[in-house]
């Protein structure tokens, strides 16, 4: 059995390439179909994930991950006896709650939920050594590069605050190692 993740952006990506550099995920490397973390939102768009399906041949496990998910997961005819399982692994509302989270600003972010997504909130309150966050991948990795603990504590933080996923909606603590 081989994990395909799938992000739907390019941060959720860096996110997940972050954990699974450090060993923090419950898979590693070898696990993962081609051996990579896919920005990939539906097989059938992507002739990566396509091609690696069609290259590996057997039994696969897709994660999902994203703020939202609400467009549903197509899979091809050709690949439907080889996927198994498909769990979705959400960050609602928006990946950028990590960050909030991560610099101790989620009362502040509260008051104003109703004004402000978690995106506009981070660009206008959260920097790093001068660097102000404009919702770059590049701001992922030098916040949490050097620092995925902070990382791995804002994921599990986030799941004790949020209660608001559906059934089919999972937390990304959950793809962590113990």
């Amino acid at each position: 059995m081989k994990y395909l993740i799938m992000c739907e952006g390019a941060n959720e990506k860096k996110i997940i390439e972050l954990l699974l550099g450090n060993g923090r995920l419950r898979v590693e490397e070898d696990d993962l179909l081609g051996r990579i973390v896919y920005h990939a939102r539906q097989i059938g768009m992507s002739p990566m994930v396509m091609g690696q399906l069609r290259i590996y041949g057997g039994d696969v496990e897709i994660w999902r991950i994203g703020d939202k998910q609400t467009d549903q997961l197509r899979i091809p005819p050709e690949f439907r006896k080889q996927i198994k399982k498909v769990t979705k692994y959400c960050t609602l509302p928006e990946l950028e709650i990590l960050l909030v989270l991560s610099e101790k600003k989620f009362r502040e972010y509260e008051k104003r939920k109703s004004q402000k997504r978690p995106k506009a909130f981070a660009k206008e309150n959260i920097a790093f050594h001068g660097r102000k966050y404009k919702g770059d991948t590049d701001f992922y990795e030098a916040y949490y590069g050097r620092d995925i603990d902070k990382l791995v504590a804002a994921i599990r933080e986030y799941k004790q605050r949020n209660h608001s996923h559906k059934n089919e909606e999972h937390y990304l603590s959950e793809i962590l190692k113990d």
